[in-house]
């Protein structure tokens, strides 16, 4: 039997998956993790992306659009700002708030607003390649 971590993914809204896997994949802002069971303590920072937890042959995806990764030897945490398990990413959804944050962008009136903006274009490209890459997948 292979060795496992507990993995705990939480948005600020709810508890999105607790539960074990052999290898956590995050999207850390220095570049993808990948994290097994016994891995050194670590805390970094999450970019938008997918967060894969793989047992064997299975896989399970989610989104996040940012947070903080917590490492313990045996107990991952993710603290995620909006967590969505990857079959419950809308497409329409997506493409309407990527298209939203674009006039956004071209229609700025201060710097705050600009930052907001740009974080949800990344946040939606981010789930419309998770989206694809899932699609791509099932064929």
């Amino acid at each position: 039997m292979a060795m496992t971590t507990h993995v705990d993914i939480v948005s600020a809204e709810e508890e999105i998956f607790s539960g074990t896997a052999e290898m956590v994949f995050a999207p850390a802002e220095m570049g993808e993790v990948g994290i097994a069971p016994r891995h050194t303590q670590m805390i970094t920072r999450l970019k938008a992306g997918e967060i894969r937890l793989q047992n064997g042959n299975e896989e399970q995806t989610f989104f996040v659009s940012g947070g903080i990764l917590e490492v313990q030897p045996h107990v991952v945490t993710v603290l995620a700002d909006t967590a969505i398990r990857a079959h419950d990413l809308d497409e329409a959804e997506a493409i309407k708030a990527k298209e939203k944050a674009e006039q956004a962008l071209q229609d700025k009136t201060s710097d705050m607003e600009y930052a907001r903006a740009q974080s949800e274009l990344i946040e939606a490209a981010a789930q419309l390649r998770l989206i694809e890459k899932l699609r791509k997948a099932k064929k």
